[in-house]
């Protein structure tokens, strides 16, 4: 494949994935913490904020790998 075309449908699909990514663990948080203490927040939004960046380094990755 291309590079240039990988890299493009990288970028497309990281857009995507952040978009998804934002909304399913904002609902989560809304439905979930709505009782829960400060600390809990504060775990879950460290964990969250973090934990979207495995499947975007695998994507870049990905994207970066060169064509056999």
């Amino acid at each position: 494949m291309n590079p240039r075309l990988k890299k493009l449908i990288a970028t497309i699909a990281l857009v995507i994935l952040v978009a998804l990514y934002a909304i399913v663990s904002t609902a989560i948080a809304v439905a979930r913490l709505g009782d829960s203490g400060p600390l809990v927040h504060l775990a879950y939004y460290l964990i969250g904020g973090v934990l979207w960046v495995v499947p975007a380094m695998l994507l870049i990755r990905w994207a970066e790998r060169k064509p056999r």
